[in-house]
């Protein structure tokens, strides 16, 4: 990847593991936008994650230490530290270091992941994670859908705004994803930082079709720039999480979740295993996407064809908001020029 005119330490939420890797009393190492950390989870359940270095003489604490309760105790001299980040006891003194604390960072477990809230400047967050059942508020929850089929992919050269204006891009599917018509949006929210995308899709039928006989589409749920959650209907009931985390200033760690909605009136065995094979399918899918990705450009400015124009320039306007020094693509600064003119897609 030839590295793209944006930040990779963009604001928002991230995904940093899933819940089932980090145990109670467990210790997990992680590299995230160029640092390391460690995430904890105390005896109580409640999880942290923080900076991965003691603050006393500067060791690891994801190399040998070890969850006492409810603070993780360093394996070089046994300071002990608490959920804040604060020293809570020094074996040998009689008081703790109250001078001194290790980086915390805010975190939310949801969608059965663990997200981290990044920003450069220390600000809180200000918008929530969607919700892979509620975020769609049609009374789904986790007891309707198979176990969560996942994907993992490491270190790749990719940024995540690629990943998100997929989400705009009509075209791809049928030239990606072998679907026989063009995709049809019926919805571009890029109002707040959680953003919505809805169209429709089919992956049956015939070059003869027409958007008419759709009966199937997509919902789309943008957390910034980190995690997005899609529900499908029409087709085969499942919902899918993607979550793109910057790991340093030229590559990204890749979560692909897919849920597939439990059925009734069948065989149960039978029932879960086409389950697994529609969930292995639609991941399948989603590493054609991750093999383009890897390799892209960023192309600033894009050359858009006229039915590109809106989506691709209000995606990249709304994607400004994430990155601290306030800039996106030069297809953002597009929409402020045809808003001043009037729509005037740019030459073929």
């Amino acid at each position: 990847m030839a590295k793209p005119p944006l930040s990779m330490k963009p604001t928002g939420w991230f995904q940093v593991a899933w819940s089932t890797e980090i145990g109670v009393g467990e210790v997990l190492r992680m590299t995230y936008f160029d640092r390391e950390l460690v995430a904890w989870r105390a005896h109580s359940g409640a999880l942290t994650v923080m900076d991965a270095y003691c603050e006393h003489l500067g060791a690891h604490l994801g190399f040998g230490g070890r969850v006492e309760g409810e603070v993780i105790e360093c394996p070089f001299h046994g300071w002990q530290w608490n959920g804040e980040g604060r020293n809570v006891c020094i074996p040998y003194e009689r008081h703790p270091n109250r001078g001194r604390r290790i980086r915390t960072y805010p975190v939310v477990e949801r969608n059965e992941s663990i997200y981290l809230w990044h920003d450069l400047d220390g600000r809180a967050p200000f918008f929530e994670v969607p919700d892979i059942f509620a975020g769609f508020g049609d009374g789904s929850n986790r007891a309707d859908y198979y176990p969560m089929a996942t994907l993992f992919r490491e270190r790749l050269a990719l940024h995540p705004q690629y990943v998100l204006e997929n989400g705009v891009d009509s075209a791809h599917f049928k030239y990606v994803h072998q679907t026989p018509i063009v995709p049809v949006f019926t919805r571009h929210d890029f109002a707040e930082p959680v953003s919505y995308v809805d169209f429709t899709i089919t992956f049956d039928g015939d070059e003869g079709q027409s958007i008419e006989d759709v009966r199937s589409g997509v919902q789309a749920i943008n957390g910034g720039l980190g995690v997005a959650v899609t529900k499908s209907w029409g087709m085969v009931d499942n919902r899918t999480i993607t979550a793109v985390t910057p790991v340093d200033e030229h590559t990204c760690d890749i979560r692909f979740s897919v849920y597939i909605g439990r059925t009734t009136g069948a065989d149960p065995v039978k029932a879960e295993r086409r389950a697994q094979d529609f969930a292995a399918e639609i991941i399948r899918q989603f590493t054609r996407d991750v093999r383009i990705w890897q390799h892209q450009r960023y192309s600033d400015p894009p050359a858009l064809s006229a039915s590109e124009f809106t989506g691709f320039t209000a995606i990249r306007a709304w994607a400004k908001q994430f990155y601290p020094d306030g800039r996106g693509g030069s297809a953002a600064e597009l929409r402020v020029l045809a808003a001043d003119t009037g729509p005037r897609p740019p030459a073929q």
